[in-house]
C-alpha cells in the first residue's frame, strides 16, 4: 500500500482546535541498550534505512482538550529538532503548559491488540509556536566555538 509511510501535515488548529496541554517536560529520546550502565545515546531521526534528517528526538506527552474520551485524550509527540524545544509560555498549573505545535505531521497506525485494535496516531512536530531556545533558529550569541554562517 503506497500510503503505509505518508505524514499528513495538516495545519495544528484543523488537528487540535482547542489546542494542547504539555505535561511535564520534553525529554530525549535514547537508543535501547542491553547494557543498563552504558550511557545513554542521543536517538537521531533516522530509519532503518539511513533516510532521515539526522536531526535530534524529543518527546513530550500532550493532552486534547477536544477528545471525545479520555482513551482518546492524551498522545506522545515526538519534537524533531536539534535543540530541546522550549515552551514559550509559563505553566497554567504545575506540570501542565499550553503549546502550539509548528511543524506538525500525523501518521496514522494500529493500536491494542485482537479484537480490540483501533486507529492511533504517530505525532511529530519541529518546535513550539513562540520557542526561543534556539530549536528553530540560532541563538543571538552563538559563542566563539560555532562557526558563523557569514564566513
Amino acid at each position: 500500500m503506497a500510503l503505509k509511510d505518508v505524514w499528513f501535515r495538516p495545519e495544528f488548529r484543523e488537528a487540535f482546535p482547542k489546542g494542547l496541554f504539555l505535561l511535564g517536560d520534553i525529554e530525549p529520546v535514547t537508543e535501547f541498550n542491553k547494557d543498563r550502565n552504558a550511557p545513554k545515546i542521543h536517538k537521531l531521526d533516522y530509519d532503518r534505512e539511513g533516510n532521515g534528517t539526522g536531526k535530534r528526538l524529543w518527546k513530550g506527552t500532550v493532552t486534547d482538550p477536544a477528545a471525545a474520551n479520555a482513551k482518546n485524550a492524551s498522545y506522545d509527540v515526538t519534537f524533531v529538532s536539534d535543540v530541546q524545544p522550549v515552551p514559550a509560555v509559563a505553566e497554567i498549573v504545575p506540570g501542565m503548559t499550553p503549546i502550539e505545535l509548528e511543524g506538525l505531521e500525523i501518521k496514522p497506525r494500529m493500536v491494542g491488540s485482537g479484537e480490540f485494535k483501533s486507529i492511533g496516531w504517530y505525532i511529530r512536530a519541529t518546535g513550539i509556536k513562540g520557542d526561543n531556545s534556539g530549536s528553530k533558529q540560532p541563538p543571538v550569541d552563538p559563542g566563539a566555538a560555532r562557526p558563523s554562517k557569514a564566513a
